[in-house]
């Protein structure tokens, strides 16, 4: 019997594979041992690929998470996603978040790539900080971003710079002031001094920002602990669902343009869109249409988050799409 070309062709395919997935030899011994090229051993092995003779499984109990991580990442349109798994049953909205940004940061920072971090502050990163293993950076700088809340008894909004810094082995700078001006205070008059004028070059020249994003609810520490009641409730009426680094955003992630914003002690979001490596941690129901606004803005390369958070922000904009159509539907 006169075997087809194509047998011939997909039965050196398999013998291929069966010595590279199989027995585990190079590409370079397989060539030898078959007395062929290198060229056409990893051709046989795409064919194989593409008749489904090799079908690849990944067998994992961190399958579906990395499957989740992609399909927000296409869905937000950023660079990556790091997803954290969460205790459902007594659901925390900054454990498993925290201790996906600590994890993510230790193995950025093994690469010595960045000098200069910048950091805002919440209990996300208060729970990150105590993750992170104790490590010895000497040329890396910590930045504070914004300035802090004077009360507030959960934690200090003003340690997370040194919190990092501690935990880094390395330098930092304090944003020494408070996140909003008193009414009448002139912002440039009180940013023109030296301290706060050096302090913002730094803002210039930062390699990496950790950010975090909450809504305008009293689950969010600056509404609970930097502003009154009615002030919240006039950030609403004027379109705001949550701040990134106290500036208040619409559902487009578009600044507001409220007043507060002049009285607001820290780097400008303009600013913040420059920075290379900008890194949003943030998680819970509450914070899905502000996260989903940071990213539209630009504002996040990396979003650190948990699964809960994640299937939610899948499921947002599953919703989302569906009532497009069908208003489409009915318009027409």
């Amino acid at each position: 019997m006169v075997r087809e070309a194509s047998d011939e062709t997909e039965a050196f395919a398999a013998d291929v594979c069966w010595h590279y997935y199989v027995n585990g030899m190079t590409q370079a011994d397989i060539a030898k041992h078959l007395d062929t090229t290198r060229l056409r051993v990893n051709q046989a092995i795409q064919k194989a690929k593409s008749l489904g003779i090799v079908k690849v499984q990944i067998d994992s109990p961190f399958s579906a998470r990395i499957e989740l991580q992609e399909a927000l990442r296409r869905e937000l349109g950023i660079k990556r996603v790091q997803i954290g798994p969460a205790r459902r049953d007594k659901y925390n909205y900054h454990t498993a978040v925290g201790a996906a940004l600590a994890a993510f940061l230790s193995d950025k920072i093994r690469s010595r790539a960045w000098k200069s971090i910048g950091v805002s502050w919440g209990m996300t990163l208060e729970a990150a900080i105590q993750r992170l293993l104790p490590q010895t950076l000497p040329d890396l700088e910590i930045v504070s971003m914004l300035g802090g809340t004077m009360q507030g008894a959960s934690f200090n909004s003003f340690s997370i710079a040194s919190g990092f810094a501690a935990r880094f082995g390395a330098s930092y700078s304090l944003l020494a002031a408070p996140i909003f001006l008193s009414e009448g205070v002139d912002r440039d008059l009180f940013l023109s001094q030296q301290i706060f004028a050096d302090h913002f070059a730094k803002f210039e020249t930062l390699d990496a920002a950790i950010l975090t994003a909450s809504d305008v609810s009293p689950r969010s520490f600056l509404v609970a602990n930097g502003m009154q009641k009615s002030l919240a409730e006039d950030l609403m009426e004027a379109g705001a669902i949550g701040d990134v680094l106290g500036r208040f955003l619409d559902a487009e992630g578009r600044s507001i343009g409220h007043p507060i914003d002049e009285r607001t002690i820290g780097v400008d979001l303009s600013v913040v869109e420059r920075i290379p490596e900008k890194i949003l941690a943030a998680a819970g129901s509450h914070k899905i249409e502000i996260i989903r606004a940071a990213s539209r803005r630009g504002l996040v390369d990396t979003l650190v988050t948990d699964d809960v958070t994640a299937e939610l922000l899948i499921e947002a904009a599953t919703t989302s799409r569906s009532t497009k159509l069908a208003e489409a539907s009915a318009s027409t």
